[in-house]
């Protein structure tokens, strides 16, 4: 499920020039990142290979195809609960609360992905993958270094993605292909721009925070909530058009 977080994390910092603090802070975001991938991941794996496990996402319908169940439903629509709980309770909840929002995120995001592995090849998912962190990382790299301000782009981005995400949550019920299409190229190009808008963001984050805070450890969390979701986007977007089905 499509999910991203709003750009309010600028509020919370005071932007200064510290090109080593920027650097210690968005390490400890991609590893927070790479965790939170590698668990979902893992997920993924294991409820696509256990029958057992899968049956409880996923039903045989009459007609030969496949149906959500309830629980996978809730698999499905859960991380947008999550979502707006991490994005606007980030002054109200506390350090530890955010960390297991965060990991029961990832673990939801990979149980709804166990199906991926029914619809398409293993070798696309795979190659898309590698695809979509090639194309994630070279758009990090660009916004990590540009000197271009990408507040006003990021804006815009962010609500035709609002717009998108509306629009796809719509056609989750509807099961136009065409549409989905459609919605894919979008995102895709959506989420091209937002990572370079999210690592300059991020950036200045790291050169304002104090760490050793609670707030700055909130602040990485958010970090790599904000580039998980935001590379797990592109990377499902991708799938559904260049994937190649079973």
């Amino acid at each position: 499920m499509e999910n991203n977080s709003p750009d309010y994390v600028y509020k919370n910092v005071t932007q200064i020039n510290d090109v080593d603090a920027s650097k210690k802070y968005l390490a400890n975001v991609f590893l927070w990142m790479f965790g939170a991938l590698a668990i979902s991941a893992i997920f993924a794996y294991e409820f696509f290979i256990t029958p057992s496990l899968l049956g409880l996402i996923v039903q045989p319908t009459v007609n030969g195809g496949l149906a959500y169940t309830g629980l996978g439903y809730v698999a499905v629509f859960s991380p947008l609960v999550f979502s707006m709980v991490i994005s606007f309770g980030f002054n109200r909840i506390s350090y530890p609360v955010m960390v297991f929002l965060f990991l029961a995120y990832a673990v939801v995001i990979g149980i709804s992905f166990s199906v991926l592995g029914i619809v398409y090849t293993s070798s696309s998912i795979f190659g898309v993958f590698l695809s979509s962190a090639v194309v994630f990382g070279i758009m990090a790299i660009a916004g990590y270094t540009t000197s271009i301000d990408l507040s006003k782009m990021g804006s815009i981005l962010m609500m035709v993605f609002f717009g998108a995400f509306a629009v796809s949550i719509i056609n989750f019920f509807l099961g136009s292909a065409q549409l989905q299409y459609i919605i894919s190229f979008v995102f895709v190009i959506l989420m091209i721009g937002l990572t370079a808008y999210y690592m300059q963001m991020l950036k200045r984050i790291g050169a304002g925070i104090e760490y050793g805070a609670e707030e700055s450890k909130k602040l990485v969390v958010i970090g790599a909530f904000i580039l998980y979701t935001t590379f797990i986007n592109l990377f499902i977007s991708m799938l559904r058009i260049f994937g190649r089905r079973n």
